[in-house]
């Protein structure tokens, strides 16, 4: 299942950069960074990750939650949208 994370940094990127280059994504095994985008200013970061075990997802979020606040929304790819919702068989670009 993939998972879109809006991750919402609560003192601003800096304490989250400074902890990633200290340990890492901190991800248990079995969760998987897929790819990520962060706002100009620096204060969000929209995350797609990747598990077959939400408890993985709730796992990792833990160890981040002192410093960031985090929405989660289950996503799936344009392609399975357009087969989904689209009632044709495009080539999943909207």
């Amino acid at each position: 299942m993939l998972y879109m994370i809006i991750e919402t940094y609560r003192h601003g990127p800096k304490p989250v950069y400074e902890r990633f280059r200290a340990r890492g994504r901190m991800a248990p095994e079995g969760l998987h960074y897929v790819s990520s985008v962060v706002t100009a200013d620096g204060q969000r970061c929209y995350q797609l990750m990747e598990c077959d075990d939400r408890v993985l997802l709730d796992e990792w979020m833990r160890a981040w939650s002192d410093i960031v606040d985090f929405e989660v929304l289950p996503v799936i790819g344009s392609a399975d949208a357009a087969a989904r919702f689209g009632g044709g068989s495009g080539d999943g670009e909207a």
